[in-house]
């Protein structure tokens, strides 16, 4: 254990609970590979106790901190300004004190599109599948349109797919380039077929329960498809196991987890962070459940 200094600045992650949370591994490695004076915390804060923890945050001098489950939606009326993104997508991931003031953003959706952007993938003008409707979906749509992307979205619950596809028609994208595919086997086909990108938001082949597929037909998956799964217990998932044998390109959901840290790192310290650093940090976290 290093030694920490009293001008060290603090850094941490909301959450209940927080144990489990790879986002400490991560940027304490970022912050030593960097030689930075700041140190990142898990913070275990129930839900009943989030207000407080808030504004515990001022009298602390506490720089910034990410928010995980179950806190995101909730600690949105307990920021003095939230960003375009956040507001959007409804929930924050990201608070950075400034002057004094609590400022939410949402990270998830830079996240998801900077490992794309890493690997050259452009989006613009393309058509995306999107499996799911829940919070990661949100993100991943409202990047892709901002990205000037179609997004078809697919869930298991189609009123949770019109939903979103209404949010985002509401905030004022083109609803041309926003559908809603019904859990057919036809109509996945056909949709599969006309998109370049496939995203998986869902939490389907998680661990433990990694031999879960979406229900999809398989048979659509085709070589100039990009399979992305935001999944990353395990690393490959049975869908990206089985996109591989079909000759797409895969991506899995660690990157986005790094990403998505990596944007909050830089807003709240000046400096990108190493990424690959980031990521070996998480990979060895995994290794070691």
């Amino acid at each position: 254990m290093p030694f920490i200094s009293g001008g060290a600045k603090v850094l941490g992650v909301f959450g209940w609970p927080v144990e489990h949370s790879l986002s400490p591994a991560m940027h304490n490695a970022a912050i030593s590979a960097l030689n930075l004076p700041y140190l990142y915390v898990p913070f275990a804060v129930p839900p009943s106790e989030l207000k407080g923890a808030v504004e515990g945050l001022k009298s602390l001098g506490i720089v910034g901190v990410n928010l995980t489950i179950p806190h995101k939606e909730a600690v949105i009326p307990l920021c003095d300004e939230i960003s375009d993104n956040a507001r959007e997508v409804g929930a924050v991931n990201t608070l950075h004190l400034v002057d004094g003031r609590v400022l939410g953003d949402n990270t998830d959706g830079r996240g998801f599109y900077e490992p794309l952007r890493a690997i050259g993938y452009e989006l613009k003008g393309k058509q995306a599948f999107v499996f799911g409707a829940g919070g990661a979906a949100r993100s991943v749509v409202f990047q892709l349109l901002r990205e000037g992307a179609k997004a078809a979205i697919c869930n298991r619950s189609p009123e949770r797919a019109e939903r979103l596809a209404k949010a985002a028609v509401d905030a004022g994208y083109d609803s041309d380039r926003i559908s809603v595919v019904p859990m057919e086997a036809s109509a996945l086909r056909e949709c599969i077929a006309e998109s370049s990108l496939f995203v998986q938001t869902a939490k389907i082949g998680m661990h433990p329960n990694i031999d879960e597929m979406p229900q999809i037909p398989l048979d659509a998956l085709h070589a100039d498809l990009l399979v992305y799964d935001l999944v990353y217990n395990p690393l490959e998932t049975s869908l990206l196991a089985e996109a591989k044998l079909r000759g797409c390109r895969t991506l899995d959901g660690l990157k986005m987890l790094v990403y998505q840290g990596a944007v909050a790192f830089h807003k709240w310290t000046g400096v990108f962070p190493p990424t690959d650093v980031m990521e070996q940090a998480a990979l060895d976290g995994l290794k070691s459940r």
